[in-house]
């Protein structure tokens, strides 16, 4: 067994075994702080007396690493930050007299010192082989980061606009607008850093793989992605989110790749308001943006920066642009790319408005925005009535009402819905609409009509304009945009839209003229705003869509209608038109969509499962209509794809009438359409996933305890999880309820604790059935009093997460004969174990049991 030997026997400077003479160590010290000064700029800012002074700091804090009573292993598991941070206690006295910036460049560099101390360590004959190798990658990975981190420093001569830059970006997007909280007395906005929630996304890619992971770190490891999300589901506030985080430096370690970056918010929507127009060069990103500090930056300022790899360029809204022009975007990101291919992307879409491998091409990571867990909901209406001072009881009634209504928690999936559901049920007093139709109903009635009244605001110009009348000019607003495959308008535009408007509606044009109605239509009516003086757009893109499908309805344009409906940008006016129609209008036109679907070449049958998402909100219709839907969207019974999976989603709970059981399918067959049924997600999926239950494919039983925490987990528990055959299979719990649930039932031999649930709430679970098998998350806090209720384990496998982990945590566990931990983990106290027990590195480790993974966390669930 080979013996730790001391540091100070490897690497010392005080004559008793010199691996490197004092000249050689004072010459090394010195090239890194000229390396490092160059690269900050204090070349210019610093005099070369202290530049001198600081090279001596440096020399004397590293030959404290003769001091040091650790060996090198000890040293490589420690981690090069506090390995440096234990220099700096031996060394106190090496920064004496130096200036505030010439101490924090001697911390940097040390760090970066030590990270090349522990890499000589990994190279030695004597390390062990398995150390080495796992240990190496995460020091070159280290040491690539910290010299990074040390290149995103600007050149003096841009610092001053740069930081005055941030932060403006920093307090331009730092404060939050949530629908409704502006309804009654309180902030019309909501401050980012309290009010941001946490949401999921996950990979596309087939197969096992982590699941999900929070949004925020979707750049994590990632230079490229292209981010899918339904409408309201978070894209544009995280877009926002990030922006703030980078531009005020608080990324924190989490997100440490995106510190030191400086962020460009891109919308598309703003881009290509002018149709024809080129997209702006770098030099252009600001002016095209309507950044009130675009004209103070120096010449080539952005093109030196994205040339320095040092641009975080968040481009929102891929489907808020018209579809014949995504071509363009496409080749604009192309030669962006080209020109500058070090820097970080974010691109973010709807799930149907591109192709999937659409940037694929370009290396981009494809990820979607996951529905929001019932927990999500939970702590999302809790902060919404803190910000809007509605209390605790309410919330808490809300919350209540959400569990018992199955249809209006089925419509509370993204932020969007949340909002509108909480702003509703303050307004009235606890009821709450049924269905999303009459939820927008709802919504537009409480901004239009009792907005100002609500705050008590008399409106400066005298005005007064009826919900209706409102309404009549909203949706021609709407409808423009609409067909004009626009998400903006002009100023100029929207007051002559207005002006053409106004012969219809005598009462109003006697009082006042097209421009005073449009300033009243911004100010008051709380559904529109102006993303810069010259252009117009709604708070919402679904606002937009439902006011021009009642403008279509009124018109009758049908065949305008139909001949769009293969857009991804008219799906929802398709559906809220089916709502807004009488019930031969609805017949007519369903019909046309299904004779559409079958006269022409239709990708995935995409127009038949169109008229069959309809079918939700048509509350009125010819059975045979009806019946003829339902069959054009059978024959596309059971999915077979993913693809297909998600878009038997989209037609809601209808759907679940058609699917088969397992009998005659084959495994991917059973797959999807479990897949489907999950993420549908009522209570009527219940009994249809139920019959899965016996299903040998490992996939399709893991799926279905994923699952597990998007329904009642009483009643799931009793008909499906306590059904599934355990085999080799890990059962999730999260949360109280479940662990109860799980041990009513027998308990299971392997479990998989998830979201940083407490390990010592897990003891019914022990008590009711041995768990031999123990999989944690990285949230989950570990002590020995909470893992002694698992005598029995055999195994326990670590989230790949986790940094450090300390094995005496586990040294009183009587029956544990192996740990499974990711090559990232840093290991203390491998002493203190018992030499039975086996720890092994798995390079591919990921723990089953979060949440849904992401197969279904891509689906979108009627959002």
């Amino acid at each position: 067994m080979q013996h730790p030997v001391r540091i100070s026997a490897l690497v010392s400077f005080k004559g008793e075994k010199r691996t490197l003479t004092d000249a050689d160590f004072t010459r090394i010290a010195e090239k890194l702080v000229d390396r490092a000064a160059t690269a900050t700029g204090l070349y210019e800012q610093l005099p070369s007396y202290e530049l001198n002074a600081l090279g001596n700091a440096v020399a004397n804090s590293l030959r404290a690493l003769g001091d040091l009573t650790m060996d090198d292993v000890q040293a490589v598991r420690l981690g090069h930050r506090a390995l440096a941070r234990a220099l700096l206690r031996e060394s106190p006295s090496a920064t004496i007299g130096l200036s505030t910036d010439a101490v924090l460049l001697h911390e940097r560099i040390l760090e970066t010192a030590c990270l090349h101390i522990l890499h000589f360590f990994t190279q030695r004959s004597s390390f062990v082989p398995r150390t080495l190798v796992e240990h190496s990658r995460q020091i070159a990975e280290l040491s690539e980061t910290i010299d990074r981190l040390i290149s995103r420093t600007p050149a003096p001569a841009d610092t001053p606009y740069e930081s005055r830059y941030l932060s403006y970006m920093a307090d331009k997007h730092s404060e939050l607008n949530v629908f409704g909280l502006d309804l009654v007395h309180s902030p019309h906005s909501w401050p980012l850093d309290s009010a941001y929630l946490s949401l999921e996304a996950s990979t596309r890619a087939p197969g096992p793989g982590p699941g999900l992971m929070p949004a925020e770190q979707v750049l994590s490891g990632r230079d490229r992605v292209l981010l899918r999300g339904v409408a309201g589901s978070g894209k544009t506030t995280l877009i926002q989110w990030l922006a703030v985080t980078t531009a005020g430096r608080k990324t924190g370690d989490q997100l440490l790749d995106l510190y030191g970056l400086v962020p460009f918010v891109l919308p598309l929507r703003t881009l290509t308001r002018a149709s024809g127009a080129a997209l702006p060069g770098p030099d252009r990103f600001l002016d095209a943006v309507g950044c009130t500090i675009a004209g103070e930056q120096p010449t080539g300022w952005a093109h030196r920066v994205l040339s320095e790899g040092r641009g975080l360029l968040l481009v929102d809204g891929i489907d808020e642009i018209p579809e014949h022009e995504r071509l363009q975007v496409r080749t604009w990101l192309r030669d962006l790319l080209l020109g500058y291919p070090r820097n970080r992307w974010l691109v973010t879409s709807r799930p149907s408005a591109v192709r999937d491998d659409w940037l694929a091409g370009e290396e981009f990571t494809e990820l979607d925005l996951a529905p929001m867990s019932p927990d999500n909901v939970g702590a999302f209406v809790r902060r919404w009535h803190v910000a809007a001072g509605a209390g605790d009881a309410l919330a808490h009634s809300l919350l209540q009402a959400l569990r018992r209504k199955q249809d209006l928690g089925r419509l509370a999936t993204n932020p969007l819905m949340c909002a509108l559901i909480c702003a509703l049920h303050q307004e009235r007093r606890g009821y709450l609409p049924n269905g999303r139709m009459e939820l927008y109903s709802a919504a537009l009635s409480m901004l239009l009509a009792r907005r100002d009244r609500e705050r008590g605001i008399v409106a400066p110009e005298r005005l007064v304009i009826s919900e209706a009348h409102q309404i009549q000019l909203l949706q021609r607003l709407a409808y423009w945009m609409i067909r004009n495959e626009r998400s903006e308008m002009d100023h100029a535009d929207a007051v002559t839209l207005l002006d053409r408007a106004l012969p219809a509606l005598p009462v109003l044009a006697e009082r006042s003229d097209s421009e005073t109605i449009f300033r009243h239509l911004l100010n008051r009516s709380g559904l529109l705003r102006a993303p810069s003086v010259s252009t117009v757009d709604f708070i919402h893109r679904t606002f937009q869509d439902y006011l021009g499908a009642k403008a279509a309805v009124e018109e009758l344009d049908f065949d305008v209608l139909v001949s769009n409906a293969h857009l991804d940008q008219w799906e929802d006016v398709i559906r809220m038109s089916i709502a807004h129609a009488r019930p031969a209008e609805r017949a007519k036109l369903l019909t046309s969509l299904l004779n559409r679907g079958d006269e022409g070449p239709d990708p995935g049958h995409r127009l038949h499962l169109l008229a069959a998402t309809c079918l939700e909100h048509a509350t009125e219709l010819d059975p045979t209509v009806h019946r003829e839907v339902q069959q054009r969207a059978a024959a596309l019974i059971p999915p077979r794809s993913r693809d297909q999976a998600r878009a038997m989603i989209e037609v809601g709970p209808v759907a679940l009438e058609l699917l088969p059981g397992p009998e005659g399918l084959t495994v991917e067959e059973c797959y999807h359409t479990v897949l489907t049924a999950a993420g549908i997600a009522t209570d009527a999926a219940i009994p249809v996933l139920a019959q899965y239950c016996l299903t040998a494919d490992p996939r399709v039983r893991e799926l279905l305890v994923r699952s597990w925490s998007r329904f009642d987990t009483v009643r799931y528990a009793a008909e499906v999880v306590s059904q599934v055959d355990d085999g080799d299979l890990y059962f999730p719990v999260s949360h109280p309820a479940q662990v109860r649930a799980l041990a009513a039932h027998g308990g299971r031999h392997r479990i998989a604790v998830t979201g940083g649930f407490p390990l010592q709430e897990c003891a019914p679970l022990c008590h009711a059935r041995r768990v031999t098998h123990l999989r944690l998350t990285a949230e989950t806090e570990l002590d020995a009093a909470a893992l002694s209720c698992f005598r029995d384990v055999h195994q326990i496998t670590v989230g790949p997460a986790t940094a450090l982990l300390d094995l005496g945590e586990f040294a009183e566990l009587p029956s544990l004969r192996s740990l499974h931990v990711s090559p990232a983990t840093a290991l203390l106290g491998e002493d203190a174990l018992p030499r039975h027990v086996r720890v092994e590195v798995h390079e591919s480790l990921s723990l089953a049991g979060q949440d849904l993974g992401q197969e279904l966390s891509a689906a979108p669930v009627l959002g």
